[in-house]
């Protein structure tokens, strides 16, 4: 499996994105704790980046089984959809700095999955409900005005889209992945035990509450990314830290702190029972147009690389992005957004 440079064999690193446990100094610094450095100071950022975060989005919630579904939309009312979905224990402000580049010529929705981001949390999480809150968000926000959207998700959000192309095709015109993997390593190797003891000390469970830190800058300095790599840009790890935190009640009632914004227990309350239904018995058939975007030297990438198991298509398209890990956003942000409009401008056709 490869791994970032700045990882040392051995370390806690992961198949996918949900949460591992990692002690004090089992991960490089620039990996365990990127904003530590700063103090809870902004890093300095460029003004590419300081021009797409000020194109503010329309915020709004969207009902979906019952449920308020996070959404940003930027561009026109009429330009053809994109629907955006974030990777696990993320939220829609990690594509705020790339869609403002795609919304010159569509109109672009950035949905927080259900227990993410300000998205309400559920007893359960399943991939065929996230699939309806999918299209709930794409209608609701105008994305069906100028026919049927792009769905485009990255990490587990690709898998929802992947799930969503498979298990209904008419809802979409084209689904891209962005460094998107499926299942984690063989389930009797040493890797996986390491894994599974490592969920079991971290996720927090009825009898063991999220953390709530006293400052938002002792938050900061606790952000990490999943699976673990160096924070490719700085000012785009402090962004998404920030727009990753509420408010809570310290837990000696001494006044209000900083935790998380997603649900800690969700990896433990997701049905997977329908996906694993439709794998089964091998790669689903998938009839709209299809494409993978991955990071040269992603996990994800060298899973799929090693013919690990995985549902995706042999045959789709592939774009590989150079000198960046599993998070394209954080590490190639421009090359993303390079990517997404040329292929956008030609496919699906």
């Amino acid at each position: 499996m490869a791994l970032d440079p700045a990882i040392k064999e051995g370390a806690p690193v992961g198949y996918d994105d949900r949460p591992i446990h990692s002690e004090p100094g089992s991960l490089p610094p620039q990996v365990q704790a990127p904003l530590a450095p700063f103090r809870g100071r902004h890093p300095d950022a460029p003004e590419w980046f300081l021009d797409a975060i000020a194109q503010e989005p329309e915020r709004s919630f969207v009902t979906s089984l019952g449920t308020q579904i996070e959404a940003l939309t930027w561009g026109e009312l009429g330009k053809p959809g994109l629907l955006l979905v974030h990777g696990n224990s993320a939220h829609a402000d990690w594509w705020s700095f790339i869609a403002p580049y795609l919304a010159q010529d569509y109109r672009v929705t950035s949905m927080s999955l259900a227990g993410m981001g300000a998205s309400d949390w559920r007893e359960s999480y399943a991939f065929q409900d996230f699939a309806e809150d999918a299209e709930a968000v794409a209608r609701a926000t105008g994305l069906y005005e100028a026919g049927k959207p792009i769905y485009i998700g990255h990490s587990f959000g690709g898998s929802q889209v992947f799930f969503a192309a498979a298990a209904h095709p008419e809802r979409m015109r084209a689904a891209v992945l962005v460094d998107t993997g499926f299942g984690g390593p063989p389930p009797n190797s040493p890797e996986a035990q390491r894994m599974r003891e490592q969920e079991v000390r971290n996720i927090p469970t009825a009898d063991r509450a999220a953390r709530v830190y006293p400052t938002e800058e002792a938050a900061l300095a606790r952000f990490r990314f999943m699976p673990p790599q160096v924070a490719g840009n700085l000012f785009i790890a402090d962004f998404i830290a920030r727009r990753s935190l509420k408010r809570a009640p310290l837990p000696d009632g001494g006044g209000e702190g900083w935790t998380w914004r997603f649900d800690p227990a969700m990896w433990n309350k997701l049905d997977r029972s329908v996906m694993m239904g439709m794998t089964a018995e091998g790669p689903p058939k998938v009839t709209v147009p299809l494409v993978h975007i991955y990071g040269d030297r992603s996990v994800v990438k060298s899973r799929i690389s090693e013919d690990r198991p995985s549902p995706l298509p042999k045959d789709m398209l592939e774009i590989a992005i150079p000198d960046s890990a599993h998070h394209i956003m954080v590490d190639q942000p421009l090359a993303l957004i390079a990517a997404l409009r040329g292929l956008l401008a030609r496919w699906p056709g």
